[in-house]
């Protein structure tokens, strides 16, 4: 992918300089505290702290606190999170789990996924990634191996058991899956679950499994949930998505012509599109700041004079 041409796919790009160098000081939350302009962000569990909504019209924020704040003066030193640089001013993650907790006047607690299309890109970055490192917290809050509770260490960013006969290290986690654009020349194979609104179609996506490649894992969840062979496998971008912890690795696949699709597994229904379908709107196509839009357009414009984008718009 060219960086300087193609624009990073949501949630992704330089959003945050996040200076891993800094996580190795031991005075890392004594120097932040001392800079006056280092700013906060609130997590209540898997919820964020935003400004309050005035009406559709008016775009979330996230609500960036200065050190002196309530919310931020009564965290403990276990829960801040050095996030790095986020418009070029130090960032500091504070989590609470604690369900009691108040949001401030004029602001409230909200779930990044029904936002996050609505959100500055840069804001939908920090706060995917400030989700994912709150979920990977929640739940390494003890040790996997011996059962005790574990610490953080690193500015946050890694968690240590305290029994000191074991001492486990565990750094944060992600869920690796691909996400592919199926398609045999002239057709596009997308699929739609149960649970979807009606209509809505999207690309083919499955977590890889141990021992297995990414190109094995595209071959084999298309054959497993649409009985479709491919023959080529190719890359295309990656994207975080936080819901709670994956990362989309997005291909582009080649099929054999006349393939019949055998639907199995997790998808209602599954079939091929043609470019002609598509432009006229027949199936729902998944929002636009999903990795999945941005693979059936990368398809759709190649032989396309209005760019799937425009035509949506």
């Amino acid at each position: 992918m060219d960086l300087e041409r193609d624009p990073p796919n949501f949630f992704s790009g330089p959003y945050i300089d996040r200076r891993s160098e800094e996580r190795e000081s031991a005075t890392w939350l004594e120097e932040a505290q001392r800079d006056t302009r280092t700013l906060y962000i609130v997590s209540r569990g898997t919820a964020q702290l935003l400004t309050e909504l005035e009406g559709e019209e008016h775009a979330p924020r996230i609500a960036l606190l200065p050190g002196e704040h309530p919310l931020v003066g009564s965290a403990s030193d276990a829960q801040l999170v050095l996030l790095g640089w986020f418009r070029g001013t130090r960032c500091i993650l504070v989590e609470t789990v604690d369900k009691a907790v108040e949001p401030p006047p004029g602001m409230r607690f909200e779930e990044l996924r029904p936002l996050s299309a609505r959100l500055a890109p840069d804001e939908a970055g920090l706060l995917a990634y400030a989700r994912a490192l709150s979920i990977w917290r929640l739940r390494h809050r003890f040790c996997g191996i011996c059962g005790s509770r574990t610490r953080p260490e690193r500015a946050g960013h890694l968690l240590r058991c305290t029994n000191s006969a074991c001492a486990h290290e565990v750094f944060p986690r992600i869920d690796p899956a691909i996400i592919v654009l199926v398609s045999d020349g002239e057709r596009a194979l997308l699929g739609r679950q149960p649970t979807w609104p009606p209509g809505r179609y999207s690309t083919i996506a499955g977590f890889v499994e141990p021992g297995e490649s990414l190109e094995d894992a595209v071959a084999r969840e298309v054959r497993e949930e649409t009985g479709i062979e491919v023959t080529r496998v190719d890359y295309h971008s990656s994207q975080p998505w936080p819901f709670p912890s994956s990362l989309m690795l997005g291909f582009r696949a080649l099929a054999s012509p006349g393939g019949t699709v055998r639907v199995t597994g997790e998808l209602e229904e599954a079939r091929w599109f043609t470019r002609e379908e598509i432009a006229s709107g027949t199936p729902l196509l998944p929002p636009a700041h999903a990795i999945s839009f941005r693979l059936l357009a990368s398809w759709f414009d190649e032989r396309s004079p209005v760019p799937l984008a425009k035509l949506r718009a």
